[in-house]
């Protein structure tokens, strides 16, 4: 056994949904810099070419491909074609998801359903069918992207925070349920992260003095690349007894 931790993932492909800006991106950097090739999910799968070009200009291999969580046929299609294209499916990483804001009083029906059809059903039905493939092989590694928000109250975003508790424990069913097949299934929850999707809220000078505030530990926003590192860490064999668990990057924020 070696004496040492293992953060690489070389020889290794990854499947990473909504990989075109964001968090997507810079995950999937993270994992092509740790030695992966990737497999871009997107929901336009003409995206991403520089994203694509990016990574093979690192020596990894890159393949885009159509994948709309909310289309469950994408998903089946997008999976097979990855492994057509690239091999085999090492990690999954779903990333792909979105939260209408709106005090609970005013939630209407389609953005209820969107957000759950997003976070927890296409999450789920992805998980599913690279699952299956990784039964298959006899090892894989699933990290779901769940938020702060599954584990404090958020005024104007608890169907946000429903679906994001649901995450964190379908991560639980899951590995409980595929750790006899080598398949390792955890989650992160990351805070507020500096991404186009917050940029709007962080521009508010008092919005983003009341989140530094509240990320009671580091007193700071959080980056793209904090979410990433995490990812690598636990799609890598140093996380190899790692299962079942949500990892907090929240700075503190649920510490207090």
């Amino acid at each position: 056994m070696n004496d040492y931790p293992n953060f690489r993932l070389d020889g290794k492909v990854a499947l990473v949904t909504g990989a075109a800006r964001g968090l997507g991106r810079s995950i999937s950097l993270a994992l092509a810099d740790a030695g992966a090739d990737v497999a871009l999910g997107l929901r336009d799968g003409g995206d991403a070419a520089d994203l694509a070009d990016q990574i093979e200009g690192m020596g990894r291999r890159a393949f885009r491909v159509q994948m709309d969580v909310l289309a469950p046929a994408q998903i089946t299609d997008a999976v097979a074609a990855v492994i057509e294209a690239l091999g085999r499916i090492d990690i999954l990483v779903n990333n792909a998801g979105l939260g209408p804001e709106n005090m609970a009083v005013d939630v209407n029906e389609p953005d209820f359903d969107l957000t759950f059809d997003t976070n927890v059903k296409g999450l789920f039905f992805t998980s599913q069918a690279v699952g299956r493939r990784m039964i298959e092989q006899g090892s894989g590694n699933i990290v779901n992207l769940s938020s702060q928000a599954g584990f404090i109250a958020l005024p104007g975003e608890a169907v946000y925070c429903a679906s994001k508790a649901a995450v964190a424990h379908l991560t639980k069913c899951l590995a409980v349920e595929w750790g006899e097949h080598g398949i390792n299934v955890n989650a992160i929850a990351p805070t507020f992260i500096r991404t186009p999707g917050t940029a709007a809220a962080l521009s508010d000078p008092a919005f983003a003095a009341d989140v530094r505030e509240r990320i009671a530990g580091l007193h700071r926003v959080g980056e793209p690349v904090d979410v990433a590192g995490a990812v690598v860490f636990l799609a890598s064999p140093a996380a190899a007894l790692v299962t079942g668990t949500t990892l907090m990057v929240d700075g503190g924020w649920t510490a207090r």
